[in-house]
């Protein structure tokens, strides 16, 4: 008896001690200095517009989605409502999202088909066909903007005769209907980096041609299930039950198709692509060698992962940090593709989307972490991110792997993804603190 209470007492104190440790990790992230100056940064900017950064005249939705939030904490509502409705009013007959949208005047001729609208004199609107995340990315935001206003009703709105719930519906059928492939039960796109959106085999890379060879990727799709499940959501809070079951039941078989043909079990990796027509890079290239960071952090926000994998996830990245010298989990992929694998002269090895370093995606790992509940890792990893924020002022698009920042330092992208991360993890170490009180 006495040797089973002084275990007792031992496994006690161990847990005494862990609990302390986990009070004060929670204390040092609610009093760090360098959250509150970030997110000072990051809202000053927020304040100043919409468009992507400084150096760009359309509104993106697939950045738009990752700062929305914090747009809603610096700007009147009415205004992050309105581009919620440019984007619904350039959807197109079939349901397509496009990517962005700018005043006609100020267009640069770069290339892009344009699309115009009678609702929107004076502006124009253009869609990247080689990616596959327009959609998703509008049916996420309007859910953060539903959440974080508690403005249901806009789901009820009206955009020329047709509600913005349908019209989200109508976005995610196109996906379903022209972007399925249906021997894998998941969408497709062409070749991309990771997340990119800039195919091989082209110069400029940002359109489906007779030269693309289509694939399917782990980023399109957990995208896509993040957004079945908001709409899923968005639907029950208008009382369309059946219909919010409908997308449920898509989302479920999706991410089964994820996990069945996406997951590598035995390298413990999502695979870069599934080919339907080949390969675009040389036969003495292993791609199965290549880990997607950010495909990873999105599919484990949409709780692709279990925790196990998780933590294995998170300790790969590490080492591949580590390995390429890089300066934060930010890391798109590693290793790059090989010099000369992309037309496109920004696509060199380990460069932009190519193994560049982008804030953009890494506190979505962040993110990711916090939601496991590796408190400890989110903030450690976050710090890098932060620090280099405030060292060379701004937040930019991404940096070399000598800490190099590289394109606008206005990238609003950044800003939101970093905000949103310090706060989630803040919230998370207030309710460590409430707890260990209770």
């Amino acid at each position: 008896m006495k040797r089973i209470l002084l275990s007792l007492a031992a496994a006690a104190g161990i847990m005494a001690g862990c609990c302390s440790q986990e009070r004060r990790l929670a204390h040092t992230i609610l009093e760090d200095p360098l959250i509150d100056q970030v997110d000072s940064m990051a809202r000053a900017l927020a304040a100043t517009g919409f468009n992507a950064g400084s150096v760009y005249k359309e509104v993106w939705i697939r950045d738009f989605n990752t700062f929305i939030e914090l747009s809603l904490e610096v700007t009147p509502p009415a205004d992050v409502r309105s581009v919620l409705d440019t984007f619904a009013d350039f959807q197109a007959g079939d349901g397509n999202i496009p990517d962005a949208f700018v005043e006609v005047a100020t267009a640069d001729n770069l290339g892009y088909k344009y699309r115009f609208c009678d609702a929107r004199p004076g502006m124009a609107a253009h869609k990247n066909t080689v990616e596959t995340d327009q959609e998703s990315s509008w049916v996420q935001a309007v859910a953060q903007y539903v959440a974080t206003t508690g403005d249901v009703a806009y789901l009820r709105y009206e955009r020329q005769g047709e509600s913005i719930l349908d019209r989200l519906g109508r976005a995610m059928a196109y996906l379903r209907q022209y972007k399925w492939n249906d021997t894998y039960g998941l969408i497709i796109g062409a070749t991309t980096a990771d997340w990119g959106d800039v195919q091989p085999e082209h110069g400029w890379g940002v359109e489906i041609d007779d030269n693309t060879h289509y694939a399917i990727d782990i980023y399109d799709n957990a995208m896509f299930a993040l957004a079945l499940d908001d709409l899923s959501h968005m639907c029950r809070l208008c009382g369309r039950d059946s219909m919010a079951t409908r997308w449920h039941l898509l989302r479920d078989s999706l991410a089964s198709n994820i996990r069945a043909h996406l997951w590598d079990g035995e390298r413990q990796k999502f695979v870069p692509h599934i080919y339907l027509d080949g390969s675009p890079f040389p036969e003495n290239f292993d791609e199965s060698e290549v880990y997607y960071h950010g495909g990873t952090a999105v599919s484990a926000l949409a709780g692709l992962l279990s925790e196990e994998e998780m933590a294995a996830a998170n300790a790969r990245m590490l080492a591949n940090v580590q390995a390429a010298g890089a300066q934060s989990i930010g890391l798109t992929l590693y290793p790059a593709y090989p010099e000369g694998s992309f037309a496109n002269p920004m696509m060199g090895e380990y460069q932009y989307q190519n193994g560049g370093d982008w804030t953009w995606f890494g506190a979505r790992m962040i993110q990711a972490l916090v939601k496991y509940g590796m408190l400890k890792e989110a903030y450690e990893e976050l710090l890098p991110m932060l620090q280099r924020t405030v060292s060379d002022p701004g937040f930019y698009e991404w940096y070399h792997l000598d800490g190099t920042p590289v394109g606008t330092g206005t990238y609003r992208g950044a800003a939101g993804v970093l905000y949103k991360a310090c706060k989630q993890l803040r919230r998370a170490a207030a309710q460590t603190v409430s707890s260990s009180i209770d």
